[in-house]
């Protein structure tokens, strides 16, 4: 006969058997009978029902200006970083997460804190990476309708209610974005920053892709289908690089930066002197 489970002292709930629900909505932690599976985003944008959005939306605005209020004062001294993307559905013992891990190290070393969306999978190897190299490991979270917090390596973290505030941290204070293998919500931020980098909202901003044999066939597809039908130029291709070595990935990196800050300083000595001459005149 199984052994009867002892009886909590008096006044005292007993312990619970397995972690509760529980789901991040901006700073608030939902749990249990407060779990709500709507996200604030998908309040925002759905149409439906009463006109009460004229009185409320105007009020949402400042939620949404708290929010990169939140991420500028918490991200403005983070230094020199990287944004890491990547599925969150990669498991521990999948050579990717070690990929992520030695990715993360490898960023550190090189002198780069490391961004990532803050969850688990691929982006929980990289935090991981960065934090135990000593570096400084961020996590961009999201409120999203199913469980799912900031990993454990995440030493800034920060959990955003709006997508379009959490995707301009990824790129304001990044000096490049690494794509690891991911799904939709990877491919959502590698077009995005292709098309930043091609519109010329940021300039001299890497690309780069680890795993040509994952990424392989959407680029044929790109060449062959986008490239065919004019829609896309040899120039825009050439914004992507693909490599299979995490060193080949951070020279990347180390390499734009260093082109951009060189002509940072040539732009900076030839106003001083257009200005010197001007002055002699």
């Amino acid at each position: 006969m199984p052994a009867k489970r002892p009886e909590p002292a008096d006044g005292a709930l007993p312990a619970p058997t397995e972690p509760p629900r529980e789901k991040q909505r901006g700073p608030v932690t939902l749990r249990r009978t407060q779990f709500e599976e709507s996200t604030t985003d998908q309040r925002l944008l759905d149409t439906r029902g009463a006109a009460d959005w004229v009185h409320t939306d105007t009020w949402r605005v400042l939620r949404i200006q708290g929010e990169f209020v939140e991420g500028f004062g918490m991200l403005a001294e983070l230094g020199p970083a990287v944004s890491v993307f990547g599925s969150a559905r990669i498991h521990r013992d999948d050579p990717v997460y070690a990929l992520g891990q030695r990715l993360g190290e490898s960023l550190v070393k090189a002198g780069y804190a490391v961004i990532t969306g803050g969850g688990p999978g691929a982006m929980e190897a990289a935090n991981r990476g960065a934090s135990q190299a000593g570096g400084v490991s961020v996590g961009l979270g999201i409120e999203l309708p199913f469980e799912q917090g900031l990993n454990s390596w995440v030493d800034i973290g920060i959990t955003f209610r709006y997508f379009f505030a959490r995707k301009t941290m990824f790129v304001k204070y990044a000096q490049g974005f690494v794509f690891l293998p991911g799904g939709f919500g990877t491919l959502d931020e590698l077009f995005e920053a292709l098309t930043l980098v091609q519109t010329q909202r940021v300039t001299r901003f890497p690309v780069v892709l680890v795993g040509s044999a994952y990424w392989s066939g959407l680029l044929d597809w790109v060449r062959a289908t986008l490239l065919a039908r004019g829609t896309v130029s040899e120039a825009d291709i050439d914004l992507i690089t693909v490599v299979d070595e995490v060193d080949d990935a951070v020279a990347m990196i180390v390499d734009a930066d260093r082109r951009r800050r060189a002509a940072e300083v040539a732009a900076v000595t030839e106003l001083e002197r257009a200005e010197r001459e001007a002055d002699g005149r």
